[in-house]
């Protein structure tokens, strides 16, 4: 659907799940594309696979939660691209509980991840006019007794996602984020729960007036729309992609 030859993407968080549908999605429409996570080897299986499109291909290990590995990280990315138009913030330390470390893992992987990773991008993007997508959840938008954590953060992304986007407007650059639903995928969280939690996975399930949960490929059609000159006019906002389950 959209055509991003010459572009070149920056995935923080991109080896895995909606990461990686989103960096193959890029690398798919053309695009050079750079990931990083965590775990060496899905690491490099993503990036083996975003070669295999024909595409230059970068990915590095990096412990996003760790300030200097993320400005190391994005500056290595610019060096390799040549550039980047677009950075896609998606890593989550997935802090739930409302504990010292539910509340340490998200704020410092989903919040200040993102804010280095972007203050670390933005003398490339300065340069492309680029754009930025920030990846937020559905539990931004309400409250949690079971992950209350990790939804004040999301919470917060999708309001620094605004100020984002009034900051850098003037520099020509927007912001944007993406909110997801419940999405499954082999070797996700919720696959786990079908087994491990099926009260719980069966109660989300019944919610989602489309009878499923998402897919991964459902949230990176998103992202690389609100990446695309298709949405040129967009900034500041953060679009759920859900299946209605809010509803």
């Amino acid at each position: 659907m959209f055509d991003f030859k010459g572009k070149r993407v920056v995935v923080c968080g991109g080896s895995r799940g909606i990461g990686r549908s989103i960096a193959l999605g890029f690398a798919r429409a053309g695009a050079a594309v750079s990931l990083c996570a965590r775990g060496a080897g899905p690491l490099e299986a993503t990036r083996g696979e975003i070669a295999a499109l024909g595409v230059t291909a970068h990915a590095a290990s990096c412990d996003l939660g760790d300030q200097q590995a993320v400005l190391s990280y994005v500056a290595a990315a610019g060096e390799a691209l040549g550039g980047i138009d677009v950075l896609v913030n998606n890593a989550s330390g997935f802090g739930g509980p409302d504990t010292e470390e539910g509340w340490q893992a998200g704020l410092s992987v989903d919040v200040m991840a993102t804010v280095r990773a972007s203050r670390a991008a933005l003398p490339f993007l300065e340069q492309s006019k680029g754009s930025i997508v920030n990846l937020s959840s559905i539990s931004g938008y309400m409250a949690s007794t079971r992950t209350p954590a990790y939804a004040a953060v999301k919470a917060l992304l999708i309001n620094y996602t605004q100020s984002q986007a009034a900051m850098l407007a003037p520099k020509g650059i927007r912001v944007n984020g993406v909110a997801p639903g419940s999405i499954e995928f082999p070797g996700g969280s919720w696959e786990a729960r079908k087994t491990s939690d099926p009260k719980l996975y069966n109660g989300i399930l019944a919610g989602i007036p489309f009878g499923r949960l998402g897919t991964p490929e459902e949230v990176a059609d998103v992202v690389l729309f609100l990446a695309s000159p298709a949405a040129r006019w967009v900034t500041g906002h953060t679009i759920v992609v859900d299946g209605g389950q809010m509803l």
